[in-house]
């Protein structure tokens, strides 16, 4: 039950990890997906062998306005609004952008060092992130199971099947433009309700996955309405010759 509850908890993090990998060259993906799931499996298990403080986090640091913040709030907060921060101009790129900037350089070796470079900014950005994720999956893990070595099983196992997973969705979000943004879309909503959890004002992550799961349906039914006219759109033309 834990690594099922693991992997679901997960499922954001491989859509961040998929989305920010795909605006690099495709010989550095794999190698950033597995070190950005790497960072994800280190942060879990980090924060499972240091339980006392992870727990320490929950106590009140001070009050504001009458509203208690503690450690873990303030993790959530600031990975919230990173989160929100990051889904929003991704969409913006994506949306209104995409067009913008300069020539792309000839010069093998400045395209190899601004690969390099823009590759170890991604996987900087995805460890910020993994630590949120990391806090509220440890968290739950604690609340459930009470023996260590249970903890640490189920977080290899849902990160190894993470690793399988990331590939396919990361190509699949890659060539259907529509499905990335409805994918940055989930990661606002995922912001908004981390930031909330700040202010405990808790958000089921049942009602989020729902509509993501309502929305990706919708999306598969235009993508198969969509392939269906370019068949009929192929035929037609293969007629007419």
């Amino acid at each position: 039950m834990l690594t099922a509850l693991e992997i679901v908890l997960g499922v954001d993090n491989i859509i961040f990890i998929s989305i920010l990998v795909a605006r690099l060259p495709p010989a550095q993906r794999d190698q950033a997906r597995r070190l950005g799931l790497g960072f994800a499996m280190f942060s879990r298990l980090a924060l499972l062998f240091s339980l006392s403080w992870v727990m320490g986090l929950t106590a009140e640091l001070f009050n504001v306005a009458g509203q208690s913040i503690s450690g873990r709030d303030l993790v959530l907060l600031l990975g919230g609004l990173f989160l929100l921060y990051k889904a929003s101009h991704e969409i913006f790129v994506e949306v209104e952008a995409r067009e913008q900037g300069g020539p792309p350089t000839t010069d093998s070796v400045a395209l190899a060092k601004a690969g390099k470079k823009m590759m170890w900014g991604i996987i900087g950005q995805i460890a910020v992130i993994d630590i949120v994720f990391s806090l509220d999956s440890v968290i739950t893990a604690v609340g459930m199971v009470d023996e260590i070595g249970v903890m640490v099983a189920a977080v290899i196992c849902a990160v190894g099947v993470m690793m399988i997973a990331a590939k396919p969705i990361g190509d699949f979000v890659d060539r259907h433009p529509s499905v990335k943004v409805l994918a940055l879309a989930f990661l606002v909503m995922v912001g908004t309700a981390l930031t909330a959890e700040a202010f405990d004002v808790h958000m089921p992550k049942g009602y989020l996955y729902a509509a993501m799961a309502f929305s990706l349906g919708v999306e598969a039914l235009n993508i198969r309405a969509r392939n269906k006219r370019l068949l009929a759109k192929s035929a037609d033309q293969s007629l007419a010759a």
